[in-house]
């Protein structure tokens, strides 16, 4: 019998045993994160575990911060065979790969190896009369499970048992939306998924916050940041732009997938979610910081933008004809910290932004 499956025999003895401590509130949930970015990591500030309790299930909470263990076999990934990547519920800090999980027979999610660049925090666990190797994440500290040598040993012989409560799982067609797109290579070289090809507008139609958390979830769209351009000034502040006298608009800097959302689909988008029949004017944003323009990067941008302007203004879905500003663009200054992701992060913050029929 492979040692696996003892690993697996073993395992359910232990829960008959009652010797592993149990958490029974159901199966993991997926939680609310915003959109990862890297670059993010280091300033990540775990929040309070009153925080903690409103965000994440009861399991997930008892898991990642009481060291819980949840069911074997009931629970949401131990079975689960879509390609992605596994991050923590709590942060999003990646984590584990389906390209490294195999079936253990124990009923946890299973993998040969953390996903490459990430550091896991091994800890001694002397817990249940026994000596284990407690595996958590580095950056939210949050309880994952436990490493065991018993894994295959054509692939380096160890198994993160992991707890699926501990996990998010993100399919690999939304790593690249979901700010994953630089652990996207091996899916490539496995046939899973097409590299992504990335393009880059730069929009601008009142107030960047609403803009930004409609742009930002449009599939395809794989980052966006929020900024002023089309101005004269360097290095403007939010203050400085807010007088009207450096010549920027609010706009948002978008990177997308042009193989998944065309210039011209994004552009569609952009013509829905703001009134581009009101000069220098969006509902109650009034100056020439809230115009709208597209400032185009490209020739073929120029092109598509001028097109696509000329048939909504002959769409019969405005009563005045469109003063959207097509220009070439020019340095894109990117706007302070609390302005990036501003309505994910107070989701009852001012907007004045909806997506139209």
């Amino acid at each position: 019998m492979s040692s696996i499956k003892i690993a697996g025999i073993a395992a359910v003895a232990l829960l008959a045993a009652g010797l592993v401590a149990m958490v029974r509130h159901g199966r993991a949930q997926p939680a609310e994160i915003s959109t990862f970015e890297p670059a993010n990591m280091k300033d990540f500030k775990k929040p309070e575990p009153a925080e903690l309790k409103k965000k994440l299930s009861s399991e997930q909470f008892a898991v990642t911060q009481q060291c819980g263990t949840e069911p074997a076999f009931r629970n949401a990934y131990w079975d689960n065979h879509k390609p992605g990547i596994y991050v923590d519920v709590v942060s999003g800090e990646p984590l584990f790969s389906s390209l490294d999980k195999f079936d253990s027979g124990t009923g946890w999610p299973s993998f040969t190896q953390p996903v490459k660049g990430t550091d896991i925090v091994e800890k001694k666990d002397a817990e249940f009369g026994m000596v284990r190797t407690e595996v958590r994440s580095k950056v939210a500290d949050s309880h994952l499970g436990h490493v065991f040598e018993d894994g295959p040993a054509d692939k380096g012989g160890m198994r993160y048992c992991i707890n699926s409560a501990s996990l998010k799982f993100i399919p690999v067609e939304e790593m690249d939306q979901a700010g994953y797109g630089r652990y996207l290579e091996p899916f490539v070289k496995a046939g899973l998924v097409k590299a992504p090809t990335h393009e880059t507008a730069v929009l601008a139609g009142g107030c960047f916050w609403g803009m930004e958390e409609i742009l930002r979830k449009i599939p395809g769209v794989t980052k966006t940041t929020v900024g002023y351009s089309g101005g004269t000034t360097a290095n403007p502040t939010y203050e400085e732009v807010c007088t009207g006298g450096t010549g920027h608009a609010e706009a948002i800097q978008v990177e997308f997938d042009s193989a998944r959302l065309s210039y011209e689909a994004l552009l569609d988008y952009f013509f829905r979610m703001h009134d581009p029949t009101t000069l220098n004017r969006q509902h109650n944003d009034v100056g020439t910081q809230y115009r709208s323009a597209i400032f185009y990067t490209s020739d073929a941008q120029k092109q598509t933008a001028e097109s696509v302007k000329a048939k909504w203004d002959k769409s019969g879905k405005f009563n005045r004809p469109i003063t959207t500003e097509i220009t070439a663009a020019t340095k894109f200054y990117s706007a302070e910290d609390y302005h990036q992701k501003y309505l994910a992060k107070n989701p009852s913050g001012y907007t004045c932004h909806v997506l139209r029929d």
